[in-house]
């Protein structure tokens, strides 16, 4: 089936040409993940990295995984395209509050066009912040010790940092813009993914090396277990598709509208309630929340940030209890957010739709309400579970971090949401030209 698709693929000169497109941008991404920044010395600082015990436990763990492991070896793309996430999650957020850019999110590819420039200039000076921290953490010798990360700090290395760092975020955002422009799929989540993915073979040479097959005496974790853990993953892969695919349809029924001679309406539809509203985006909160602590610890020598890094360390039952409240209540502060119920009910209402056996206008908003909070609680413990998984791997069974990051988080949730939305777009391209996609009906369809 899978072979079939393939040798479709190739019969579409477009397609095939918007696939070979995307693999040359993220090649060149991949390329630009070894360049070094000038004045850091790459090979101490992974020297370091590879000592500090979890190898995630830090804000810049995760921008390192985001990064496709650039932040280890602070090299150009060290940022990843963290900034670019977080000015997109913030335009997002601010256009709900501020009247000005709630206007332009409702002016169709005006507005549209105009918010994403306000999402670059906003990249770019999230960037120079972040690479100005950067510097001034890879200056603090005594965060490194016996490493010599940074030979010759000063105000001139500090300003070589930001541009190099800045730059190289630009350059990312520029590559992502273009792959979803001329080629295929989203370009930033794929280049998100790609650098994600970019990790598999080293975690599996890991557990390769503990499983030790050849090697008896060598071995740390039994057979049985690492099948174990192999079920458990493909438990975890399939659990997250579902989850990402389910929707709650709710029937919508459009009345016949008569104008002069035409009738219009009368249609029968559904409103689709995705139990994923928000996505991976409370994870990113929630870790970012609880690596504050740490990172500051290390920026800061205080006593008080020491005391609450050693408290919230990665894996640790209190981080993981903290963890579970914090990705539930950025789930339902996202989806309140996003979800409009009253703005939806007076669309239906003007379009002459409704819902069978809800009365039109606030009725209609308050069941919607009822049903998007049933359905994000859902979605909310989906998300702390999948979070979770990663750290109780790591805590307890004592897998290394970037084995046990594959068992879920915010990782394996990008990588499986990039899948399919690829999926489904190349099997658009398949089905105008009259050829099958990958699935027998011809659309991946949302579990329902």
């Amino acid at each position: 089936m899978i072979l079939r698709v393939i040798q479709d693929i190739f019969k579409i000169k477009e397609l095939k040409n918007k696939i070979f497109f995307t693999l040359a941008l993220i090649f060149v991404y991949r390329i630009g993940a070894f360049v070094p920044t000038p004045g850091v010395d790459g090979h101490e600082l992974s020297r370091f990295f590879a000592t500090v015990s979890g190898g995630g436990n830090s804000l810049f763990g995760i921008m390192n995984m985001f990064s496709g492991g650039a932040m280890q070896k602070c090299t150009i793309f060290a940022l990843g395209i963290m900034p670019y996430i977080s000015a997109s999650i913030i335009i997002q957020l601010l256009s709900v509050v501020v009247p000005y850019l709630e206007r332009l999110s409702k002016e169709g590819e005006l507005g549209r066009q105009k918010m994403g420039q306000y999402t670059r200039y906003g990249t770019i000076l999230l960037g120079a912040m972040q690479s100005f921290f950067i510097a001034m953490w890879l200056e603090n010798g005594a965060n490194f010790q016996d490493f010599a990360v940074v030979p010759h700090p000063g105000f001139l290395f500090k300003i070589n940092v930001v541009l190099t760092l800045t730059a190289g975020t630009a350059f990312i955002m520029w590559l992502g813009e273009k792959i979803s422009e001329k080629g295929i799929g989203n370009g930033i989540s794929l280049i998100i993914a790609a650098g994600i993915l970019s990790r598999a073979p080293f975690a599996f040479m890991q557990m390769f090396t503990l499983l030790s097959p050849f090697s008896p005496e060598r071995r740390q974790i039994q057979p049985m277990v690492g099948l174990l853990m192999l079920v458990v993953f493909l438990f975890i892969v399939v659990g997250v598709v579902l989850m990402t695919q389910g929707q709650r349809k709710i029937p919508v029924q459009y009345a016949r509208r008569v104008v002069g001679r035409k009738m219009y309406g009368g249609q029968n539809t559904y409103l689709p309630l995705k139990i994923n509203q928000a996505g991976v985006i409370p994870i990113i909160f929630a870790s970012s929340v609880l690596m504050f602590p740490s990172t500051m610890a290390g920026l800061l020598p205080d006593s008080f940030f020491q005391k609450v890094a050693n408290s919230l360390q990665y894996g640790e039952p209190l981080y993981i209890l903290i963890e579970v409240f914090f990705i539930i209540f950025f789930t339902f502060f996202y989806t309140a957010i996003t979800f409009n119920p009253i703005e939806i009910s007076e669309m239906m209402k003007r379009n002459g739709g409704f819902i069978p056996g809800i009365r039109p206008g606030k009725p209609t908003a308050t069941y919607l309400d009822s049903l998007m909070i049933k359905v994000t609680t859902a979605g909310a413990v989906f998300l702390a579970l999948i979070a979770v998984m990663p750290g109780i791997v790591y805590g307890y069974a004592k897998i290394p971090f970037d084995v046990a990051s594959f068992f879920g988080g915010t990782g394996l949730l990008i990588i499986v949401g990039v899948v399919l939305d690829t999926m489904k777009q190349i099997e658009g391209k398949l089905l105008m030209h009259n050829y099958e996609g990958f699935m027998s009906k011809g659309k991946i369809k949302g579990r329902s």
